[in-house]
């Protein structure tokens, strides 16, 4: 074919290659994607939005809960295009380039994973929005990604949600053990006797329960479990190595301090935190540099930082204790031993952050939406430390069944 516009006919025939291949790539690992089970998210997120933002931790399944929506909604024609931000692809080409040419050929439903990896991702995602009015972007990044940060405003256009690792009750519908909705925390309070009853009926839970808080948070667990923990670490060394300075400007000797102060966290945890001391450990002489250390492992879902309600959530409030983010991370980096203790307060903190606030309390070890106090122990904690204060309760280790205001502790990995 003669062309007397060359260059622009080759390049039109590669960038068709090209597009041609993502296509290719995407089709393929879709293929064999499986729907028999579904994240918690996933009826919650409002699909027809035209721009969303999902965000979550390394290992704990966006990418599937993607492919998900793909295979149970969409066509897999020009229509339908999912590609990684870290593709080589876009070593040459911009991501406006890659939707110019999707769109032009009929592209509606643009789903982009790893976009924390794409340095303009934040201005292009906005000029995208607000030139192609048909078209619907789902992007998908690690939790340390700030929407809101950059020259370009999401916040205005964007609909976040977080994905969280397994919930105790996701758990056993993976392991085939029990299907049942979510539990709202009001109901599992108010009927915690009846629920557990029927939850335990032919079946052995608190086996199921110690297996979860060892192993059962992140799906990857079904790989292996002779090869989960290190895999979990190789999770929190990619985190710390790879996503941070990806989204913020962290200097290599700060990354190193930033793996020591988690490894002061783990190996003394529930940790409540010195700034001074701690600051002289990490050989940092500022106060406010150290409180941003700890700042940026709660944004990389690798901490909780449990603060008092008056607090709010400026991270220049020192916290009161600091937590791993989930159980897993207590086997996976911490020393376990000695430390039931912490372990059942991890996993209350992790399970009720999900959709409710958890602060310090005063006369107990927490305070719940500001209007419930919670105790955790194990199967003989007395309610002595509480009697006086209304609407408190036991979350009780090692139970099965409770009884008045004492609650098993297992229950509450019902809430989501």
């Amino acid at each position: 074919m003669y062309c007397k516009k060359y260059n622009i006919c080759i390049n039109w025939y590669f960038d068709k290659y090209k597009m041609e291949k993502l296509f290719q790539q995407f089709h393929k690992k879709i293929t064999n994607q499986q729907i028999d089970f579904v994240r918690y998210l996933y009826e919650d997120i409002v699909w027809e939005d035209r721009l969303i933002a999902i965000k979550g931790s390394r290992g704990v399944g966006k990418t599937t809960l993607i492919f998900q929506h793909i295979k149970m909604n969409r066509t897999l024609n020009e229509e339908t295009l999912y590609v990684s931000l870290d593709d080589l692809y876009f070593q040459a080409n911009t991501l406006v380039d890659l939707v110019e040419e999707f769109h032009l050929n009929g592209g509606r439903y643009l789903y982009l994973d790893e976009v924390h990896k794409y340095a303009n991702w934040s201005i292009e995602i906005k000029n995208i929005y607000d030139i192609y009015d048909d078209l619907h972007v789902i992007f998908s990044s690690s939790s340390v990604l700030e929407i809101y940060k950059g020259d370009a405003d999401l916040s205005r256009r964007a609909v976040t949600y977080e994905l969280r690792g397994l919930s105790f009750r996701e758990y056993l519908i993976l392991e085939n053990v029990l299907h049942v909705p979510k539990i709202p925390l009001t109901d599992l309070l108010e009927n915690h006797v009846v629920l557990a009853e029927n939850l335990v009926s032919g079946i052995s839970i608190i086996p199921h329960f110690k297996r979860y808080l060892e192993l059962g948070y992140y799906p990857f667990y079904q790989e292996g479990e002779n090869s989960y923990f290190g895999k979990l670490r190789t999770v929190i060394n990619l985190t710390i190595e790879t996503d941070l300075p990806s989204v913020f400007n962290v200097e290599f000797k700060t990354l190193q301090k930033i793996k020591k102060l988690l490894y002061v966290i783990a190996t003394s945890l529930p940790y409540i935190p010195n700034i001074a001391r701690l600051s002289e450990s990490l050989e940092t002489s500022s106060r406010n540099s150290t409180l941003q250390y700890l700042d940026y492992l709660e944004k990389a879902n690798l901490t909780m930082s449990l603060k008092t309600s008056a607090k709010g959530n400026n991270y220049l409030a020192k916290p009161d204790k600091i937590y791993l983010e989930n159980t897993n991370l207590v086997y996976a980096i911490g020393d376990e031993k000695g430390q039931n203790g912490n372990i059942r307060e991890t996993f209350f903190y992790n399970q009720l952050s999900q959709n409710n606030v958890v602060n310090t309390s005063k006369e107990s070890d927490f305070l719940v939406n500001e209007k419930y106090t919670f105790e955790v122990g194990g199967k003989g904690k007395t309610t002595a430390q509480i009697k006086d204060i209304p609407e408190s309760f036991i979350a009780s280790d090692n139970i099965e069944i409770g009884f008045r205001n004492k609650i098993p502790l297992w229950l509450f990995g019902f809430l989501y």
